[in-house]
């Protein structure tokens, strides 16, 4: 089992920062160097998901979600559900729509098809920000009747309030931006 320490290590020496974007005064930090690297994609997905216990569905979030999402269940031996961007999934489904710092957007999941109520949902994204894309989540699952048993992300950015919106959920981040 990879730790924390290694997996942030991995993180910080293959992550890309990026000035200035995608506005003048934020940095962006670009995983995707670190999921290229196979040995920092392989810890990174041991850490994200080794602690967990008793999970029965692992909830990637629209988009590098679904990566790290897949990546995970299969290290626990789970399924996987995509929680996407509105528009993406056929009738019905369960929506919330959230506030981003630039605007506004919502997030589905299946109303059928896929039985939430009673299971154990971890929860899995690449960043945690503002917080607001996966506090939508968490929202739509535990509508749908899921236990949201944690949230695992590979980085925080810290300073940007992301945690005040999970209060009461287990928030587990491999790297502070």
């Amino acid at each position: 089992m990879s730790d924390f320490s290694t997996a942030n290590a991995l993180i910080e020496r293959h992550a890309r920062r990026v000035p200035d974007f995608p506005q003048p005064g934020v940095e962006f930090i670009d995983l995707t160097p670190v999921l290229a690297d196979s040995e920092a994609f392989d810890c990174v997905i041991d850490a994200l998901g080794g602690e967990w216990s008793g999970i029965d569905l692992v909830a990637g979030l629209d988009a590098r979600g679904f990566l790290l999402g897949a990546a995970v269940a299969m290290h626990l031996n789970t399924g996987v559900l995509a929680i996407r961007k509105s528009g993406k999934l056929p009738p019905p489904v369960f929506s919330r729509t959230y506030q981003l710092e630039y605007g506004e957007a919502t997030l589905e999941i299946p109303a059928e098809g896929v039985e939430l109520a009673g299971r154990r949902v971890l929860v899995v994204d690449d960043v945690l920000a503002t917080g607001g894309t996966v506090a939508a989540a968490v929202e739509l699952l535990e509508e749908a009747g899921a236990e949201v048993a944690g949230i695992s992300v590979v980085l925080e950015v810290p300073g940007l309030g992301g945690r005040d919106k999970l209060v009461g959920h287990n928030v587990r981040c491999l790297s502070a931006g």
